[in-house]
């Protein structure tokens, strides 16, 4: 996956938030017990927070994993990509054998979207998408989806170890 920090990231973002509206992304309540900075991802609700600390979060839509793929639990941040590489999974690659070992970063058909935030356990992320159909679904193996333009914003508010909770 390729990293990109300072400027050009900062610059990333903004053109993808202006390249178009990200339908469902929203100020809410917010009252868990969270520090500011905190990810929460709620599997039943399809539903991800970035918590602001002040009684309040931005709630994004997401798709989640599918039967038998979901996972709950903590997990941090361990890196910020734009315009990620994929390589698919063992797992991913056992079920679609024709996919090809890399996709490369910026393809229409990279899974991965404008950027990724990969976590400390295991294979997964949140990440853009190249299906937004899939948004508000049980479609993934684990990884958690968003639109292109909430992950380009989720990208530039969150920090390289922040905690992200799963629960169901």
């Amino acid at each position: 996956m390729h990293k990109q920090s300072g400027w050009a990231a900062a610059a990333f973002v903004a053109a993808t938030m202006a390249a178009g509206p990200a339908a469902a992304r929203e100020l809410v309540a917010f009252d868990a017990a969270a520090e500011a900075g905190t990810v929460v991802v709620r599997t039943a609700e399809r539903r991800l927070y970035f918590v602001n600390g002040d009684g309040t979060a931005i709630r994004y839509p997401v798709a989640v994993g599918r039967a038998g793929k979901q996972w709950t639990g903590y997990a941090r941040i361990d890196g910020k990509y734009l315009r990620p590489a994929w390589s698919p999974p063992d797992e991913v690659k056992r079920d679609n054998p024709r996919l090809p070992d890399v996709i490369a970063g910026g393809s229409p058909s990279n899974p991965m979207g404008v950027a990724a935030l990969t976590l400390d356990r295991g294979e997964y992320a949140i990440h853009g998408t190249n299906r937004p159909g899939s948004i508000g679904t049980f479609a993934s193996y684990g990884c958690i989806r968003m639109y292109n333009q909430d992950v380009a914003d989720l990208y530039g508010r969150v920090q390289v170890g922040a905690t992200v909770v799963v629960t169901r």
